[in-house]
């Protein structure tokens, strides 16, 4: 980090708080900072809603993913464009129809009070620990990889965030994603380009195309229908439309983006924006990944991307036997160039030459073998090391090759994706928690002036909770690994509850609110004995199927169960 580096970072953080808390000045009534006065246009909720979902792990972790395992992560996207196509029909207008805060005042209206509070308690704990991870996922990689501390880096992006979402609401967080939007693309956008200008002068985008299809990196669509493996066009279009359907569609996080905009058209515009662009920023984030892995073929590249774990080697008695690994690796990356430059010069010549394919693929092999036995070394050494390092190969690259200022560009982009995210995060929990929870259970007439105050508080509070989540957050294993699969758990329960609530309308309260209990609990017991209790990458179950499962169980046990009161009923009546 350069001095030049630390401006750039500095003044685009400082401009993203302050002119987000100076736009908004601070709301007067609950409309205001709930709703922003539904005055949001269709292409700020459009980029407002892409801006809560792409927190800072889409940034750090998603190259890496491609870098390892390529493009097939993709297909978890392939479910959402259709997902946003049913909110939009269904979900939106009856939202707008009940002139809702949130979406759980809907289910009050539908069922009853403790279907309410059911769906508003789920999302609140589910919520508040993604929210906790928001802040603690990037803090632990550039503590990490910086040197700086943890417990500081918590408290700078929580207070960042706290400033301007305490001050204007949803208002404020609509107004600054615009901007975090802008800092993240376009740091994406010229880091893309500087990876391709870094690759060797006579190499085109095809011929790195080529070597990564080579590696077996651009296998973009698999149709397994093993249940293990955990992204295949199946579960991207199953799982994956579930689960963008209750992110999306049930989520009070995302819900808040688009019960802000002008108009139901407005709204409509916005999600059908997100729906458009995120399979090809996802497309092109993992892409990105794959040109890093591109550019390591032709440059040194560590046995282990955490930093982490080679101080935990060089403090231990094994730091010998892995350094012959490190040797080993550095021959095998001066063979792999010379193969790869041999492979290039091939592929201008019009030529797939399958031999030099076959080797770059036995070298491919060599070094994940290497890798393998490197972390095997890393458990010997510290037995509670993550050896997971896909998180930090990005990072990696950022810092070690990029001109200075960029560097500190793509700290504001990771940064900037933490506070969007948690923003929206603290903005729906403290709306959730003052509507739901709060103004339905309080006694006696309250002014709206007293509410919004009351919202006010609960944006401190969750801010301050979610920074101390963050804080404690070293006292858990692998707690990154668990961002995308918090969500899985809860949030099929919930869209059942909702897609009863829409389209099945026999189904009353008691036969919802008791099949949802099943249902959230049946879940808790799949995952655990399904996925939990087996280490990444030999679980039983795709985590995706949960959405699809939660969904379908909630929406079958509340049909049989009130079909069987309905019997039950009608017997009473004849007898």
């Amino acid at each position: 980090m350069q001095l030049f580096d630390w401006i750039v970072l500095i003044v685009t953080l400082l401009f993203i708080v302050i002119y987000g808390a100076w736009k908004t000045k601070g709301s007067k009534t609950v409309d205001e900072f709930i709703l922003g006065n539904n005055e949001t246009p269709w292409y700020t909720v459009g980029l407002s809603v892409m801006a809560t979902q792409a927190s800072a792990i889409t940034f750090l972790s998603t190259p890496g993913q491609a870098y390892h395992d390529g493009m097939g992560f993709i297909q978890f996207y392939f479910g959402l464009p259709l997902a946003m196509i049913v909110i939009c029909l269904t979900f939106i207008p009856i939202y707008h129809k009940y002139k809702v805060y949130t979406a759980y005042e809907y289910l009050e209206k539908r069922f009853d009070l403790k279907t309410r509070s059911l769906a508003a308690i789920l999302f609140l704990f589910q919520r508040g620990l993604g929210t906790g991870l928001t802040i603690y996922a990037p803090a632990i990689i550039l503590s990490a990889i910086l040197g700086w501390n943890l417990t500081y880096m918590n408290i700078v992006i929580g207070v960042l965030v706290i400033v301007y979402t305490f001050s204007g609401g949803t208002k404020a967080v609509n107004v600054t994603q615009k901007q975090q939007m802008f800092v993240i693309m376009s740091g994406m956008l010229i880091t893309f380009f500087l990876i391709l200008h870094f690759l060797p002068n006579d190499m085109t985008f095809s011929n790195a195309l080529h070597i990564a299809g080579a590696n077996d990196k651009m296998k973009i669509v698999s149709f397994s229908t093993d249940p293990e493996d955990k992204y295949t066009i199946w579960s991207g279009v199953t799982g994956g439309f579930f689960l963008a359907l209750a992110y999306f569609g049930t989520d009070q996080s995302q819900v808040g983006r688009y019960l802000s905009g002008k108009s139901v058209r407005e709204s409509q515009m916005g999600l059908i924006m997100n729906g458009l662009l995120k399979v090809p920023m996802q497309f092109f984030i993992l892409l990105t990944g794959v040109m890093v892995f591109v550019f390591f073929q032709f440059n040194p590249v560590p046995l282990n991307f955490n930093p982490n774990n080679k101080i935990t080697i060089e403090k231990s008695a094994y730091k010998d036997e892995y350094h012959v690994l490190e040797k080993e690796l550095d021959v095998l990356s001066e063979d792999k160039k010379v193969i790869n430059l041999l492979y290039i010069d091939q592929l201008n010549q019009d030529y797939d030459n399958p031999i030099l394919r076959k080797e770059l693929i036995a070298l491919s092999t060599k070094e994940k073998d290497l890798r393998d036995r490197a972390k095997e070394i890393i458990l010997k050494a510290d037995s509670n090391s993550e050896t997971n390092d896909k998180d930090y190969v990005f990072f990696h690259f950022i810092l070690n090759y990029l001109p200075k200022g960029l560097i500190g560009l793509l700290l504001a982009v990771i940064m900037s994706a933490a506070m969007s995210s948690t923003a929206s995060g603290l903005n729906a929990l403290a709306s959730t928690t003052a509507i739901d929870i709060y103004k339905r259970n309080v006694k006696g007439v309250k002014s709206d002036k007293h509410y919004l105050n009351v919202t006010k508080f609960f944006t401190l509070f969750w801010g301050i909770v979610a920074i101390l989540f963050a804080c404690i957050g070293t006292l858990f294993e692998n707690l990154i690994q668990l961002v995308n699969i918090i969500g899985s758990i809860f949030y099929g329960t919930v869209l059942g509850i909702f897609l009863v609530g829409f389209y099945i309308k026999f189904v009353k309260a008691k036969a919802i609110f008791y099949s949802a209990l099943i249902s959230q609990t049946t879940i808790f017991i799949i995952y655990y004995y399904a996925i939990a209790i087996y280490p990444s990458g030999e679980e039983k179950l795709g985590y995706l199927w949960l959405n699809f499962i939660g969904a379908m169980l909630t929406i079958l046990l509340s049909s049989m169960m009130q079909a069987s009161i309905f019997r039950k009923n009608k017997e009473k009546i004849t007898a």
